[in-house]
C-alpha cells in the first residue's frame, strides 16, 4: 500500500513539475494573459483532463510554481544557511546580519534567474501566498534573531514588516526594470536604505 502512495505521490510530483516547467517555458515566449491550458499541456506532455485534475485555473499553477520557487530558495539559500536554532542561540550578533552579501547575493541571484516568474506573480498578487512564507521565516528566523537583539516582543513584528517591505519594494522596482541593474548595484541600494534606518 505504502509502495502505491509514493509512487501515486511521485506521479503526482512529476506531473507538477512538468506543468511548473511549461508554464516558465512559455512566461519566457509570451504574456501571462495570453498562454491557453492547452499550450501548457501541449509543452507538458499530458492531457487537459490531467491538468483538470490537478488545478482549476492557470493562476493555481502559477502559485503552484511560486510557491515551489519559493521553497527552493528557502531550502537553498536560507534554511541551509541559517536556519540551526543552535547557531542563531550561540554565535556572534554580528554573524545574524542578514543584509551580507553571503545572504543577500544568492537571493539576488536566484530572483535574477526566475525572473518572468517573480514578474507575473507581482502583477498577480491574488495568488501569491506571501503571508505564509512571511510567517514560517519570521517563526524560524526573524524572531529568534530579534530575540538575541534584545528587540522587545511588541515591536518584533513591526520591525520585521518594515525591514520585508522595504526590502520586496526595491526588489519589485528591480523586476518591473526586467533586473537590467547588477546584483552589486541592488545590494548596495539595499544596504544604504538600511543604513538610512540606523
Amino acid at each position: 500500500m505504502q509502495d502505491k502512495l509514493n509512487k501515486s505521490e511521485s506521479k503526482y510530483y512529476n506531473t507538477a513539475c512538468l506543468m511548473d516547467q511549461a508554464l516558465i517555458y512559455l512566461l519566457n515566449k509570451k504574456e501571462y494573459s495570453f498562454i491557453t491550458v492547452k499550450e501548457i499541456c501541449e509543452k507538458a506532455g499530458v492531457n487537459r483532463s490531467t491538468f483538470y485534475l490537478h488545478y482549476t485555473t492557470i493562476d493555481d499553477l502559477l502559485a503552484e510554481c511560486i510557491e515551489y520557487i519559493g521553497k527552493q530558495i528557502t531550502l537553498k539559500y536560507v534554511e541551509g544557511n541559517v536556519i540551526d536554532k543552535n547557531k542563531i542561540n550561540t554565535c556572534s550578533v554580528k554573524d545574524l546580519i542578514l543584509v551580507t552579501p553571503q545572504y543577500l547575493l544568492p537571493y539576488l541571484e536566484f530572483i535574477k534567474q526566475n525572473k518572468v516568474v517573480y514578474k507575473v506573480a507581482y502583477s498577480q498578487p491574488h495568488v501569491l501566498k506571501t503571508q505564509e512564507i512571511t510567517k514560517y521565516l519570521y517563526d524560524k528566523l526573524f524572531e529568534p534573531i530579534l530575540i538575541r537583539f534584545n528587540i522587545p516582543k511588541q515591536e518584533r513584528e513591526y520591525i520585521i514588516a518594515f525591514y520585508l517591505t522595504g526590502i520586496s519594494a526595491v526588489i519589485m522596482e528591480w523586476i518591473k526594470n526586467d533586473c537590467k541593474e547588477e546584483i552589486d548595484t541592488i545590494f548596495k541600494i539595499i544596504s544604504n536604505c538600511l543604513k538610512v534606518v540606523d
